[in-house]
C-alpha cells in the first residue's frame, strides 16, 4: 500500500509536467527530419515558410517558362497547326495535372512530402535540361521555314522534345500535391493561432505562384520570341536549380508528418469489409461499431474521426461479428476495419461532387494558353515600334492574382468575417462559387472581343487573309483580369477545402485530386475542341476554328464555355448545400 501512496504524487506531477510539455511542442504528430518531436518555437510557422514559398516560386517561374508560351514554340519552330498545337498544350497541361496522383500515393504512404518533393524535383530538373537541348542544338529541331514552306519536325526531333516536356510533367506533378500540404503541415492544427496563420498560408502560396508567373509570362517570353528558345527555356532551368536548393536550405526548420501508410489499401479494405459483411445488420449505436480504445487513431499520422450517419452500408465494415467477438481477433483489416478508416472513404465520397464541378473551370483556365493566345496572335500587338508577344498577355491575368491576394487577405477578409461570422472571412464552398460565377463573366468577355475582332475583318475585307486585324491586343486585358480574380476564389478555395476536410493521412492524395480536376479540365478542353472541329468542318466549312481564326467563329467556342460554365454553377450550388463537413475528435 505504501508504494501506491507513493506513486500518487509521482504520477501526478508527471501529468503537470506533460501539461506544460504540450505548449512547448505541437500536438498534431509533427516531428523533425530525425523523428523526434518538435518545438513550436524553433520549428515550422512563417519561419519555415520562406523557403517553401521561394521554392514555389521559383518552380512554378520554370513551369511557366515552358507553359505561357509553348503554343507558340509548337506553331513557329515545331511548325503545327492550330489545333495540334492547341490539343498537344492542352494534353500536356492535363498531363501535369493528372500525375500529381502518383506523387501524394508515395507521399501519403511511403516517402512523406518531403523526400518525394526531393525526388521529383530532380526528376523535373532532368526534363528542363532535356526541353533546352532540343530547342539549342541545331539537329535537335526542325529547319526555319523557306518562305510558306515549313519542314515538319523528324521523329526523331519530337521524341527528343517530347521526352523532355514528359518528364517536366511527371516531376512538377510529383511535388505539386506535395508542396502546398507540407506548407500547411507548418502549423499546428491543434493550435488557434496558428491555425488561423494557415489561412493565410494559402493565399500567400498561391501568390507567390503568381510572381514567378508574371516573370515568366513578361521576361521569359519575350526572351523566348528575341534572343531565342534555348536561351527562353534555359534560364527556367537554371531556377528550377534555385527552386531545389531554396527547399534543402530550410530542413531544418520543418515539421514533418510521417506517411500512414497506402490510403488506397485502406480504402479498399472498407470495400472488402464491407462487401464480407453485407448480411449484418448496422447497429442504431454507434458506439458499438469498431475502434480502437487509444486516444489515438491506428493510422499513423491521423485523427479519429467522428461517426456519421450517411452512407451506412460502408458501416457495416466495422461492425463486429460474433466471431470476432468469440476469438477477441480484432487484426484482420480485410475484414474489420475502424470507424475512422470508414470515414476517410465516406469524406472522399462526400468530395466527389465538388471536386466534379471543379473541371469546367480549369476547362475555362485552359483557354488561357491556348485560344485566349491564338486570339491574341490575330490582333494588333504594336505598342509603337515594340510588338508585344501574344502570349505576354497572360501577364495581366497574374497581375490580377497578385493585386487581389492581398486585397483578398487584409480588405475583403475582415469585411466579410463582420457579415458571415466566420473565421476566413468565406467559407470554401461560398469561395469556390464566387470563383464558378466569375469564370462564366470571363468567357463571355472573351467571346465580345472576338465579335469585334471578327467584325472588323469582315469590314476591311480580311476574312480570306491570315493577317492580324487592327484592334489592340489590349481589348483582352478585361478577360484576363476577370480569370485572375475566380483563380484568387476558386483555386485558393479548392487548396483550402482539399487540405482541411481531407482525413489526416490523405492530405496529399485529396490535394492531387484537387489538381486533378486541373487535368480533366485541360482534357475537356481537347475534347471539346476536337468534337467542335469535326462537327462544324463537317461539308467542307472551314469551322469554328480553323488556321486563318478571320474565317472562323471562335466566338462561338467562348459562348459555348460560358453556357457550360453556368450550368456547372447551377449543379454546385445545389452540391455545396448538400455537402457536410468533416468531424474530427
Amino acid at each position: 500500500m505504501g508504494s501506491q501512496t507513493d506513486e500518487i504524487p509521482l504520477l501526478e506531477d508527471g501529468g503537470l509536467l506533460e501539461d506544460e510539455n504540450s505548449g512547448l511542442y505541437t500536438r498534431d504528430g509533427s516531428v523533425d527530419i530525425k523523428g523526434n518531436p518538435v518545438l513550436k518555437s524553433e520549428t515550422g510557422n512563417w519561419r519555415a515558410c520562406p523557403f517553401i514559398l521561394g521554392n514555389e516560386c521559383c518552380e512554378r517561374l520554370a513551369y511557366y517558362g515552358i507553359a505561357a508560351n509553348l503554343v507558340t514554340y509548337l506553331t513557329k519552330k515545331l511548325h503545327e497547326g492550330n489545333v495540334s498545337a492547341a490539343r498537344n498544350v492542352t494534353t500536356w497541361q492535363g498531363t501535369c495535372y493528372i500525375t500529381p496522383l502518383i506523387g501524394a500515393v508515395l507521399a501519403d504512404a511511403y516517402w512523406g512530402r518531403y523526400w518525394t518533393i526531393a525526388t521529383f524535383s530532380t526528376i523535373y530538373f532532368i526534363g528542363m535540361c532535356t526541353l533546352t537541348l532540343s530547342a539549342s542544338v541545331p539537329a535537335f529541331k526542325p529547319p526555319e521555314c523557306v518562305g510558306s514552306v515549313c519542314p515538319s519536325a523528324s521523329p526523331a526531333q519530337y521524341a527528343i522534345f517530347f521526352f523532355g516536356l514528359y518528364l517536366i510533367a511527371l516531376g512538377t506533378g510529383g511535388i505539386k500535391p506535395c508542396v502546398s500540404s507540407f506548407g500547411a503541415d507548418q502549423f499546428d492544427d491543434t493550435d488557434p493561432k496558428e491555425r488561423v496563420k494557415k489561412g493565410s498560408f494559402f493565399n500567400w502560396f498561391y501568390f507567390s505562384i503568381n510572381i514567378g508567373a508574371l516573370i515568366s509570362s513578361s521576361l521569359i517570353v519575350w526572351i523566348q520570341e528575341n534572343a531565342g528558345w534555348g536561351l527562353g527555356f534555359g534560364i527556367p532551368a537554371v531556377f528550377m536549380g534555385i527552386a531545389i536548393a531554396s527547399f534543402f536550405f530550410g530542413t531544418p526548420l520543418y515539421r514533418f508528418q510521417k506517411p500512414g501508410g497506402s490510403p488506397l489499401t485502406r480504402m479498399c479494405q472498407v470495400l472488402v469489409a464491407a462487401f464480407h459483411k453485407w448480411n449484418l445488420s448496422v447497429p442504431d449505436d454507434s458506439t458499438l461499431l469498431y475502434e480502437t480504445p487509444d486516444k489515438s487513431s491506428a493510422i499513423e499520422g491521423s485523427r479519429k474521426l467522428l461517426h456519421t450517419d450517411e452512407l451506412r452500408c460502408l458501416d457495416k465494415a466495422a461492425v463486429v461479428s460474433d466471431n470476432e467477438l468469440t476469438t477477441g481477433d480484432y487484426s484482420n483489416a480485410w475484414r474489420l476495419c475502424t470507424v475512422t478508416q470508414v470515414e476517410e472513404l465516406k469524406i472522399l465520397i462526400r468530395m466527389f461532387p465538388i471536386w466534379a464541378t471543379g473541371i469546367v473551370f480549369s476547362a475555362v483556365y485552359a483557354q488561357m494558353s491556348t485560344m485566349f493566345v491564338e486570339q491574341g496572335m490575330v490582333m494588333d500587338t504594336a505598342v509603337g515600334s515594340f510588338k508585344i508577344p501574344a502570349a505576354s498577355l497572360s501577364t495581366f491575368d497574374t497581375i490580377s492574382v497578385i493585386v487581389w491576394v492581398p486585397v483578398y487577405d487584409k480588405i475583403l477578409v475582415p469585411i466579410a468575417r463582420r457579415f458571415t461570422g466566420i473565421e476566413r472571412g468565406f467559407s470554401e464552398l461560398q469561395r469556390m462559387g464566387i470563383g464558378l460565377f466569375l469564370s462564366m463573366l470571363c468567357m463571355s468577355a472573351a467571346a465580345i472581343v472576338e465579335i469585334r475582332r471578327l467584325q472588323l475583318a469582315r469590314d476591311l475585307g480580311l476574312v480570306d487573309e491570315a493577317v492580324s486585324v487592327p484592334l489592340s491586343i489590349f481589348w483582352q486585358i478585361p478577360q484576363y483580369f476577370i480569370l485572375g480574380a475566380a483563380e484568387i476564389f476558386t483555386f485558393i478555395g479548392q487548396l483550402e477545402f482539399f487540405y482541411d476536410q481531407s482525413p489526416d493521412a490523405m492530405r496529399s492524395l485529396c490535394s492531387a485530386l484537387s489538381l486533378l480536376t486541373t487535368a480533366l479540365g485541360n482534357y475537356l478542353s481537347s475534347f471539346i475542341l476536337t468534337v467542335v472541329t469535326s462537327i462544324t468542318t463537317r461539308g467542307g466549312k472551314p469551322g469554328w476554328i480553323p488556321n486563318n481564326l478571320n474565317g472562323g467563329h471562335l466566338d462561338y467556342f467562348f459562348w459555348l464555355l460560358a453556357a457550360l460554365s453556368f450550368f456547372n454553377l447551377v449543379i454546385y450550388v445545389f452540391c455545396a448545400k448538400m455537402y457536410k463537413s468533416k468531424k474530427a475528435s
